[in-house]
């Protein structure tokens, strides 16, 4: 049953992936009840046929809670066999992993912890933006699929435009908004290995860092709270991707948590928005509600996420997306 409804999915969206100009995509989430798995796939843009040629990462989810180990292996061995069999590759090219939740500060394991070191590397392909992905050493690869319409609609609005990218992981978002004519941005993030990833990335389209386009490695909650220095730190648009929760001594709990600490966070990056500014910010955090009372003064917001979340994906609330404008009441 996996193997043929991956199979059936490839024929599909290969077909569709050529159309959008994207060389991957998410196969498969949970769509059998026996096999509760997610699998994505990273083809190769310069082969003949990115189907064949191309690589499956695959999350592997428990099927049943009273399964006992032994039955829990076997399950996993036969449905890495229907993968392998239903998209006709080769052992080494399924990835597997392991999701666990994000830190809370009892020992859970961080979604960007290092977990392996092969550095199984490739290039993919994205409305004609290439991007550096790893498929073995992280639990995510360094490209997160689900917010492809937010990435494409950035670069989209992007000419002329001054952009800061905050909480950047491997600086996706900035990559498109450069690419897109931006006059300036602002990438920021506190891991020096994915801003190392993002200068890669720009490599790879032809792009590199300079006075107007700076890198700052820098915890973007400190960074926000002590708000911009000089006029030269306002910006068009700003897009705010943050985790769900983290250890963090600026705020008062001596932790971040969205769902609680938003109104801060956003009364932050406010003072970074230029008249007439845009914030993109999104969310995958389940419980997530924004409080209106949250919004800043002078912005309105509308959720996005009807048109944030890709068609590929079957869980149309993987992620929560909105749009906040300064001064909506007057444009609209």
């Amino acid at each position: 049953m996996l193997g043929e409804r991956l199979a059936n999915r490839m024929k599909h969206l290969a077909k569709w992936g050529r159309k959008q100009g994207i060389s991957c995509f998410r196969l498969y989430e949970r769509d059998v009840p026996d096999y509760p798995a997610i699998v994505d796939w990273y083809g190769d843009p310069n082969a003949a046929d990115p189907t064949r040629d191309g690589d499956a990462v695959a999350w592997l989810h428990a099927r049943k809670k009273d399964d006992t180990p032994e039955k829990e292996i076997e399950h996993r061995r036969d449905a890495q066999a229907e993968i392998l069999a239903g998209l006709n590759i080769p052992a080494e090219r399924l990835h597997v992993k392991h999701r666990g939740r994000q830190r809370t500060g009892d020992g859970d394991r961080d979604q960007y912890e290092r977990v392996d070191t092969k550095s199984t590397t490739k290039i993919v392909d994205e409305h004609g933006i290439r991007f550096e992905i790893n498929l073995s050493d992280y639990l995510d690869v360094g490209l997160f699929l689900d917010h492809r319409p937010t990435r494409r609609s950035v670069g989209e609005r992007a000419a002329g435009k001054r952009v800061l990218n905050l909480f950047a992981y491997t600086g996706a978002f900035s990559v498109h908004a450069r690419a897109g004519g931006a006059v300036a941005t602002t990438t920021v993030d506190m891991s020096r290995t994915y801003l190392d990833w993002y200068e890669r990335n720009l490599t790879l389209n032809g792009l590199s860092s300079d006075r107007d386009h700076q890198v700052i490695q820098a915890d973007c909650l400190q960074w926000l709270e002590a708000g911009p220095s000089s006029e030269h730190e306002r910006y068009d648009i700003v897009i705010c991707d943050p985790p769900t929760f983290s250890n963090s001594k600026r705020m008062k709990a001596g932790s971040f948590a969205i769902d609680r600490d938003h109104p801060d966070l956003l009364r932050w990056i406010a003072r970074f928005v230029a008249p007439k500014g845009e914030v993109f910010f999104s969310t995958n955090s389940r419980s997530f509600e924004l409080d209106d009372s949250a919004v800043p003064a002078g912005f309105g917001s509308r959720e996005i996420s009807n048109r944030s979340v890709p068609d590929d994906f079957r869980n149309q609330r993987i992620h929560r997306c909105w749009r906040l404008a300064e001064g909506w009441e007057q444009r609209r």
